[in-house]
């Protein structure tokens, strides 16, 4: 059956200060299809569906959606148009309930006064369950999971009854499950013939889920393809340019001494409870586990941004307390948050400005001013050993794709010269090449005997650079195995242990 095109984007250019972001770059959507976008980060999917929903006007080129030439003015238009986003980067009103993120700026009202609250509640319980989504209309979004806020913005997508539904990275914060229920909601929305586009790094979802894949590399367009011709190598060569092999670098660190000692710790407002563990010096030790197992919350405890009911740390021999993030900073732990655009960067600041914020005693001078050429120095180290991709120093992170900002704030933990990494995630939403560059950083701290701990979703990734991984499970350790001895399976079995 021959789909007919839905949206089509020919030629588009955009450019930024000292960047071409988006050099004559061609989309073809049909109806009922889903269509993958698929880059190393900065590549530019992001900016051209930016341009697609109007949060970026472009330079030159056209878009035509049902053979209409359109140029939405901002998102809300972009929404009532047909054409809904799924953002990697949640941007929710999370003080405020789930009905209300639903349909804020459309309440149904009654006599064109008041809202009418009885109609919001089941038109959202109407949606939910269409879309098999079992979360309470009333519930506030802060005190959600990811993932379940996540349903919520698709929801949201759906209600608008759009004709166009992009999804960005949809999948870096949910469970095997949840991926297997977005996955049915994808399935639905294309044979009601949506067009969607379909932005990820994971080569397995990708091949599974999609029609057809477009790669993009540098800003340019390098080749659409029907899904079903490609491999993940072929994916990979025409992302990147050229033949990764080895997704990991060599593993050269050797562990040495005991340096960090958990012992019983058990947290006071989650599940967390009596995790006893050590991590050697120059050691890569990964906590493994589903989500709400109690992974980020190990890490959150230690580093002190979490309230500890109990429990003990001690560095080389030597009691820490980490009462909160200065003192563990103070105590040489750092720790790289999941929620790169909540906690991790500081969006109105500079690269320079979120390189060196952690680390500003160093460039104190005579106590009160900071000394320019040192930062300069410090974030330029930064910025080279992270091979982060911006025109200057001064750029503000906010412009810079989700990869770039994530090694500015590995740069930043970095730079303050840390005992104990703690890193969350650290390559999610991270494409093969720059994940490549993260995982050789991780290798070299310890090759320098610091100590660090990886919590991450992927298991291939703990595999490749890990020497031991914890298994997580309802908020105790529910096993220990040896990276290089041990399969995707036994880990499975561990983390199904108090499930």
């Amino acid at each position: 059956m021959e789909h007919d095109v839905l949206l089509q984007m020919t030629d588009i250019c955009k450019e930024f200060p000292g960047v071409k972001a988006l050099d004559h770059v061609s989309l073809t959507v049909k109806r009922g299809t889903v269509h993958a976008l698929m880059g190393e980060n900065g590549a530019g999917k992001s900016t051209l569906m930016k341009c697609l929903f109007g949060m970026y006007a472009k330079n030159s080129g056209q878009i035509f959606l049902e053979g209409k030439e359109i140029n939405f003015k901002n998102s809300k238009e972009a929404l009532e148009n047909g054409v809904a986003m799924v953002h990697q980067e949640l941007n929710q009103a999370l003080k405020r309930n789930v009905m209300d993120n639903l349909w804020l700026g459309r309440y149904p009202k009654i006599a064109g006064v008041m809202v009418n609250e009885k109609k919001i509640y089941d038109d959202t319980k109407a949606v939910f369950k269409e879309l098999g989504i079992d979360v309470d209309p009333k519930r506030i979004m802060s005190t959600m999971p990811v993932s379940q806020r996540q349903m919520v913005e698709i929801a949201k997508a759906v209600s608008y009854n759009s004709k166009v539904i992009v999804f960005d990275e949809p999948t870096s914060s949910l469970t095997e499950q949840e991926v297997e229920h977005l996955f049915e909601i994808i399935n639905m929305l294309r044979d009601r013939g949506c067009g969607i586009i379909y932005i990820s790094h994971k080569m397995a979802e990708i091949l599974r889920i999609s029609d057809e894949v477009t790669i993009m590399r540098d800003g340019q367009y390098v080749a659409t393809r029907p899904s079903s011709e490609l491999t993940t190598d072929e994916i990979i060569r025409l992302m990147v340019g050229r033949e990764l092999t080895n997704q990991f670098p060599p593993k050269t660190n050797t562990p040495g001494e005991i340096a960090l000692e958990v012992e019983n710790l058990t947290a006071q407002y989650s599940l967390l409870k009596d995790v006893s563990f050590n991590v050697r010096k120059g050691e890569i030790v990964g906590l493994a586990g589903l989500d709400g197992s109690g992974r980020t919350e190990t890490l959150e405890n230690i580093f002190g941004i979490a309230t500890r009911h109990s429990g003990t740390i001690k560095l080389y021999g030597k009691e820490v307390k980490n009462r909160n993030a200065r003192e563990s900073i103070k105590n040489g732990f750092a720790m790289l948050t999941e929620e790169r655009r909540a906690t991790g960067i500081f969006g109105i600041l500079n690269i320079r400005e979120n390189t060196v914020i952690s680390s500003l005693k160093k460039h104190l001078r005579m106590g009160f001013w900071l000394d320019e050429k040192s930062m300069k120095k410090d974030t330029q180290w930064s910025i080279d050993a992270m091979h982060t991709k911006t025109p200057t120093q001064e750029t503000k992170i906010r412009s810079l794709s989700g990869g770039n900002q994530q090694k500015v704030i590995l740069g930043r933990w970095l730079l303050t010269e840390p005992e104990v990494l703690l890193l969350d995630e650290p390559t999610r939403g991270i494409d093969v090449g720059a994940k490549y560059e993260i995982y050789q950083l991780i290798i070299d701290l310890a090759n320098k005997g610091k100590c660090v701990i990886v919590v991450s979703s992927e298991m291939p990734e703990l595999l490749g650079i890990c020497d031991r991984i914890l298994v997580m499970s309802g908020g105790r350790l529910a096993g220990e195995v040896n990276a290089s001895e041990t399969t995707q399976e036994e880990i499975m079995t561990h983390a199904a242990k108090y499930v």
